[in-house]
């Protein structure tokens, strides 16, 4: 990259990148309502390989208060029974044969209050990428200048922008960040 449009388009896509990840981790993180997007993370023994939940069946949400897996091939009831059992999201499966059925149960305080510190863990990680696309996009102006290809004011005007962009991506971190823990914490 040598100019200004192709260094601020790449920064803002990865900026981008980096929100959207996110959201996903925290679409992960339950709170005590069934949702299909709650098995994304959970990877099944298949075929030799590890594939994800949604590889190897179909996720359903049959109520509020339930998921159900409809595993293609029966002989996979087993490995994806085991994946859910041994997930960290404290899952209690029950297979009838055909279907997995998974009961979500209530949370209690202290469990509200882990998946809390979870998402504040998720959210840190989210700011330091940031930090990290900002110190990329600094060391990309810094070689401009000493390359000659732009001003010192051009610089520092180049270093302001990217710091206004680092600050609006860390306060909507913040601000996803708060929505999941109150919709946690919401009994």
């Amino acid at each position: 990259m040598t100019d200004y449009n192709s260094m601020k388009a790449d920064t803002l896509e990865r900026m981008d990148k980096t929100l959207e990840s996110l959201k996903g981790d925290f679409g992960g993180l339950r709170a005590g309502r069934a949702h299909a997007s709650l098995l994304d993370g959970i990877l099944v023994e298949a075929y030799g390989s590890m594939s994800p939940i949604s590889q190897v069946g179909t996720v359903s949400v049959p109520d509020a208060r339930t998921l159900s897996v409809s595993v293609w091939d029966k002989s996979l009831l087993k490995n994806v029974e085991k994946a859910l059992r041994e997930s960290d999201l404290g899952l209690n499966p029950m297979n009838d044969g055909q279907t997995i059925r998974i009961p979500i149960p209530p949370l209690s305080e202290e469990r509200r209050k882990e998946l809390v510190k979870i998402a504040g863990k998720y959210a840190e990680q989210g700011k330091v990428a940031i930090r990290n696309i900002r110190r990329d996009a600094m060391d990309e102006v810094k070689k401009m200048k000493k390359d000659s290809l732009i001003s010192e004011d051009d610089e520092k005007k180049y270093n302001n922008d990217i710091q206004k962009w680092t600050d609006d991506a860390v306060k909507k971190i913040d601000e996803q960040y708060e929505a999941k823990e109150k919709d946690i914490m919401q009994v």
